[in-house]
């Protein structure tokens, strides 16, 4: 009469949200502020306060109201609240509209809903660097001219 789940049956947005929560092995409560390094193998989920790093090589999701003053290690991450600190992500970030996010963040995936606030860079594995903009930008106009006449025979006046 009841026929077991197909596997080829995709979850909705709202499922895979329940089964994250389901699966979450640390929660700093709405109360509770933490203060120094944090780290878990397991999910995590934030509705407190933390400061000092937090690490997991697992999901992190950061609720909204909920703070981070730390730099942030994850296998991946669902932020709707504040992290002032380097989010670095092994796969994607989901950065919902209530999300600020003050410092930069590293990933493979990054999903922005609209309304959420970033101050930092954002940087993604995939495209190659452009040499000639990181040239200039490490080194000052009169210096790549210079080196650029030197590699002529040239003299710089």
């Amino acid at each position: 009469m009841f026929q077991k789940p197909s596997p080829d049956i995709a979850l909705t947005h709202h499922d895979m949200n329940r089964s994250s929560h389901d699966d979450v092995e640390t929660v700093v409560g709405p109360s509770v502020n933490v203060e120094g390094d944090f780290a878990s193998e397991g999910n995590i989920l934030v509705k407190g306060t933390v400061s000092g790093s937090v690490k997991t090589s697992k999901r992190l999701t950061v609720e909204d109201g909920a703070k981070i003053f730390a730099s942030v290690q994850a296998g991946s991450a669902v932020i709707s609240g504040e992290i002032r600190g380097d989010v670095m992500v092994d796969d994607a970030v989901e950065l919902r509209s209530t999300a600020r996010i003050m410092g930069d963040i590293e990933c493979k995936v990054l999903a922005i809903e609209a309304g959420c606030l970033i101050s930092g860079k954002v940087v993604m594995p995939g495209l190659p660097l452009d040499t000639d903009r990181e040239k200039k930008r490490a080194f000052p106009r009169q210096k790549v001219k210079a080196a650029a006449m030197a590699e002529e025979g040239g003299d710089l006046q």
